[in-house]
C-alpha cells in the first residue's frame, strides 16, 4: 500500500489540502447561515424562493410558476450535459496521458511526473465531473415535481399539496444545484492541479478567496430604492 501511494504523495498531500480548504470555506458558510440566514446569496435566494412558492400557490399565478421552472431546468440540463460532455472528452485525453504528461508537467517542480499520476489526477477530475452531473440531475427531477406540486390547490391536511411541502422540494432543488456548482467551481483547482499540485493550492486559494467575496450578500443600502417606492428597506441594518 505505501509503494502504491509513495509515488504520488505530494500531489495527494496537495489534493486533501486543497479539498479541506475548499470544504472549509463551504462549512464555514453554512454555519453562518444557521446565526444570519441572508449572510449569502444563498441563503437569501433561499428564502426568495420560500416566499415564491407561497405567492404562487396563493394567488394561483401558473403560467408564473410554469415560466420559472421551465428556465431553472434548463439551466440544470444545459450544465449537467456539459457535465457529461467534459467527462467524456477526459476519457478521450486518457488515451494520451503518457503524451501529454510531458507538456502538462513541464513547470511541475515539486510534483510526481510519474504516467500513473497523470491517470490519477484525470480520475479525480472525472469523479469530480460526475458528482456534478447527478447533483445536477437530481435538481432536474425536483424541478420536475414542483411543477406539479406546485399548481395542485393546497390543502390543509394533504401532505403533497401542502405549501410547505412545495417550498421544501424546491429549496432542496437549489441546495442541489448549488452543490453542483460547487463541483464546477473545484473543477478550476483541478485543472491546475495537472500542471502541478503548487498551482492547484494557489487556484484553490484564490477560488475561496474570490467566492468569499463574490456570494456574500451586499450590505442593505435603504437609500437605494428610496427616491422611488416607499418602504424600499424591509429589512433591518445589521
Amino acid at each position: 500500500m505505501q509503494n502504491l501511494f509513495a509515488p504520488h504523495l505530494m500531489d495527494i498531500i496537495c489534493l486533501a489540502a486543497s479539498a479541506g480548504l475548499f470544504s472549509s470555506h463551504h462549512l464555514y458558510v453554512r454555519h453562518k447561515l444557521k446565526t444570519n440566514p441572508t449572510y449569502s446569496l444563498y441563503g437569501a435566494t433561499t428564502l426568495a424562493r420560500t416566499a415564491w412558492v407561497v405567492n404562487v400557490m396563493e394567488e394561483k399565478n401558473d403560467i408564473l410558476a410554469v415560466q420559472t421552472l421551465r428556465n431553472s431546468t434548463m439551466a440544470a440540463t444545459f450544465l449537467a450535459s456539459t457535465s457529461i460532455l467534459l467527462a467524456v472528452g477526459l476519457l478521450t485525453l486518457s488515451g494520451q496521458a503518457d503524451k501529454l504528461g510531458e507538456t502538462w508537467h513541464a513547470l511541475n517542480l515539486f510534483g510526481s511526473r510519474a504516467e500513473s499520476t497523470i491517470t490519477l489526477k484525470l480520475l479525480v477530475i472525472l469523479g469530480n465531473l460526475f458528482i456534478a452531473f447527478f447533483n445536477f440531475s437530481f435538481a432536474i427531477r425536483l424541478f420536475s415535481h414542483v411543477g406539479f406540486l406546485i399548481n395542485t390547490p393546497p390543502e390543509e391536511g394533504s401532505y403533497g399539496a401542502s405549501i410547505t411541502f412545495v417550498a421544501m422540494e424546491l429549496n432542496k432543488a437549489g441546495s442541489y444545484f448549488h452543490m453542483g456548482m460547487r463541483a464546477y467551481y473545484f473543477l478550476v483547482p483541478l485543472i491546475f492541479w495537472l500542471f502541478s499540485p503548487l498551482f492547484m493550492l494557489v487556484a484553490t486559494i484564490t477560488l475561496v478567496a474570490l467566492m468569499s467575496r463574490i456570494e456574500k450578500t451586499p450590505p442593505l443600502d435603504c437609500e437605494y430604492l428610496g427616491g422611488l417606492f416607499k418602504n424600499s428597506c424591509p429589512m433591518p441594518r445589521e
